[in-house]
């Protein structure tokens, strides 16, 4: 690590999720603002901020339920309103905690994803 690059030398490098609905869940992610890497017949990659990827996986069958990631924006009520305006159907805003908020929002194969406030430390990321 440099001297001046004050972020830390780690981050998370690969998310997966399984779908039933590889082209839909792809196009999906795209739609909240992930950028396409890769799309293939059993596999997708997008990218998020910070060099993360998340790797939609074909599976035949899966069991949807709750997402194992969560996704965090700048301004969430923004966001709220542009997934809103997308038709996507987004829960209501609800607190997290005193200094956070969140909602939910289902991607096409069922998986529900938690969609958080910026709670960043405020040093460099």
């Amino acid at each position: 690590m440099s001297g001046e690059d004050l972020r830390p030398p780690v981050w998370v490098g690969h998310v997966l999720l399984e779908t039933d609905r590889l082209p839909e869940s792809a196009a999906f992610m795209r739609k909240i603002g992930l950028r396409l890497i890769v799309e293939r017949p059993q596999v997708a990659v997008l990218e998020l901020r910070g060099g993360t990827h998340l790797v939609l996986i074909a599976k035949p069958k899966i069991i949807a339920g709750e997402a194992p990631f969560d996704l965090m924006v700048e301004d969430l009520r923004a966001t709220h309103e542009s997934f809103v305006a997308l038709g996507l159907e987004p829960t209501p805003i609800e607190p997290l905690s005193r200094e956070h908020e969140y909602f939910k929002v289902r991607e096409p194969a069922g998986h529900v994803i938690s969609i958080l406030s910026n709670h960043v430390s405020g040093q460099p990321v």
